[in-house]
């Protein structure tokens, strides 16, 4: 099969260094960790790796809290005026429902997005 790109494949979780190397991970195989394929189990799944670099001293993750920096950034592209207070992973779903799309797609589609933004905001940035 010549001319074909080989697509990534998963590293074991000793070599993951962030959560976004953890979601990538997920991506590849979001059946392993996500069930239902349901944005609500990864927001939970998320949840969990935040405590536990609480837990063990590592440093801490809040892209993904209720009101963090994902959720602040992503209302708009919702067109919602405000913070919602089902969270990102309930309002997600219902976009994905409304346009019927597969949430979980939808998720790292804007997870992209967030991560293609932020890198250029990062880069901009004075230094």
């Amino acid at each position: 099969m010549t001319g074909m790109a080989e697509l990534p494949k998963p590293r074991p979780l000793h070599e993951l260094d962030t959560v976004y190397d953890f979601l990538d991970d997920v991506r590849l195989r979001p059946s392993m960790y996500v069930r239902g394929s349901s944005v609500l189990h990864l927001q939970s799944v998320l949840y969990g790796y935040s405590v536990a670099c609480e837990i063990h001293g590592a440093p801490a993750m809040r892209d993904f809290e209720h009101f963090g920096p994902f959720s602040e950034w992503l209302w708009p592209r919702l067109d919602m005026q405000h913070s919602s207070p089902q969270g990102w992973a309930v309002e997600i779903e219902r976009a994905a429902e409304a346009a019927g799309n597969p949430p979980l797609d939808m998720f790292f589609h804007l997870l992209d997005e967030f991560r293609a933004e932020r890198d250029d905001t990062l880069q901009d940035a004075p230094r």
